[in-house]
């Protein structure tokens, strides 16, 4: 039975309620997490999880990861739970980090692409966490925007890009961690890092040992992770990561910079000069800056130091198909 004490201040009781029906009757929510918006289904249900992949234009290909409200229902979807699991999940979760599983028959091969594995993570906001307990079931959710385009970290994000295509928003305020978590896979030996979050490498191996870096795509086949294509996370307006002596292109531009303006004769935007705090509004002032017409955005690389892999990876993606 789905529970319905404990809401989050601020959210009307009965729209929760509301939310958690749509998703047990296979309906899709947008519902905020601390990464970014997800676009949530029952990720026990294919037909539910189609949608899904119908809506933002998602090749099966690239899976889904599934959220859950506790380390007990993590366990009921995978067929193996290793002790550096328990660690980690007792480390990090509630938090931004997707642990790969082998997976129980119960999870439909559309949520895994085909994969034997499944991608499971404990988000760190009350809205998510009480929209699960509400519904009673594990739900996948990708990011709640079309597939490459930027990922939404508010609300207003989600209704502009898919408006009625969501049967209901959940508005819980701005992302704080604000890119997509980290995912790590347990099910090879040694562990293999997938997609680099705002849990660092460094932080993974402080607790279970050494990690590899372990993205490797094969055309046509199925993503280990998501967040792997070669173009994503990408404005309508073209981005070009440059460094800070490159000359920029003419035409009506703007240039983003964490240490120093990129052209003193452009229109520009200065960044936090951490890496998390970068990482928390980086795709809210790109979602900005992509609404004011401008001809490109110009970014100045990140520092290339471990703990902005994760920045670097976003943007270098945003950037690679210009």
């Amino acid at each position: 039975m789905p529970k319905t004490d404990g809401f989050p201040p601020g959210l009307d009781p009965e729209l929760l309620r509301q939310a958690g029906g749509l998703i047990r009757q296979g309906k899709l929510v947008a519902f905020p997490t601390e990464t970014v918006y997800g676009l949530g289904a029952n990720a026990l249900d294919p037909e539910a999880v189609a949608k899904i992949f119908e809506v933002k234009g998602r090749p099966c290909t690239s899976p889904l990861i599934v959220h859950v409200d506790s380390i007990e229902m993590a366990r009921t979807l995978t067929s193996a739970w290793p002790a550096q699991a328990s660690v980690l999940a007792s480390s990090f979760w509630p938090g931004p980090l997707t642990l790969i599983l082998p997976k129980q028959p119960c999870v439909p091969d559309l949520v895994t692409a085909g994969l034997p594995t499944v991608g499971i993570r404990v988000p760190d906001h009350p809205v998510a966490l009480a929209l699960i307990r509400e519904a009673g079931v594990p739900i996948a959710a990708p990011s709640a925007n079309p597939f490459t385009q930027l990922s939404p970290t508010a609300a207003r994000h989600v209704e502009e890009s898919l408006g009625g295509q969501v049967d209901l928003i959940l508005d819980g305020g701005p992302a704080t961690v604000g890119i997509e978590s980290t995912v790590l896979s347990l099910a090879v030996s040694p562990p293999q890092l997938l997609r680099p979050g705002m849990v660092t490498r460094q932080q993974i191996e402080a607790k279970i040992g050494p990690v590899e870096w372990g993205a490797r795509l094969e055309n046509g086949l199925a993503h280990p992770s998501p967040g792997l294509h070669r173009q994503h996370y990408s404005p309508r307006t073209p981005l070009l990561l440059v460094s800070g002596e490159a000359p920029l292109p003419p035409g009506r531009g703007v240039a983003v910079y964490w240490s120093h303006p990129l052209d003193p004769g452009q229109a520009a935007v200065r960044m936090p000069a951490e890496p998390a705090d970068y990482a928390s509004v980086l795709y809210e002032t790109l979602h900005r800056l992509d609404r004011e017409g401008y001809d490109w955005i110009a970014v100045e690389e990140p520092p290339a130091s471990p703990g902005w892999a994760a920045v670097a990876d976003r943007l270098r993606r945003a950037s690679s198909s210009r």
